[in-house]
């Protein structure tokens, strides 16, 4: 069991730049935040990678791996273990997205 993942916790694409959670459900809160679901975004800003002299930033980090046994409006939670992946803004990887949740109270697997 870990914890499930909030807008109140911190994600970041794997270069360290901050994303911002936009929770497509938000009927479920712990720790006074909504509750992130498979199906949710998150928008990065300010990465700074680049492949050779072409910048290739982070834009979106998406998942495709979450809770199996907790739902939300019929989609799985979002825990710490999830697993996803930062994409620039031509669709080209970047690598799993690093999440550390603001609550240990609320754990799913």
């Amino acid at each position: 069991m870990t914890p499930l993942v909030t807008t109140a916790g911190t994600v970041q694409c794997p270069h360290g730049a901050p994303a911002t959670l936009l929770p497509g459900v938000a009927r479920v809160l712990a720790g006074g935040a909504p509750v992130a679901v498979l199906a949710d975004t998150a928008i990065v800003a300010g990465c700074a990678f680049a492949v050779g002299p072409k910048p290739q930033p982070c834009v979106t980090a998406a998942w495709f791996v979450a809770a199996a046994r907790v739902l939300i409006g019929g989609q799985p939670a979002l825990v710490q273990a999830a697993t996803g992946l930062c994409r620039s803004a031509e669709g080209i990887p970047a690598g799993p997205p690093l999440i550390a949740p603001a609550q240990a109270r609320a754990l799913g697997s």
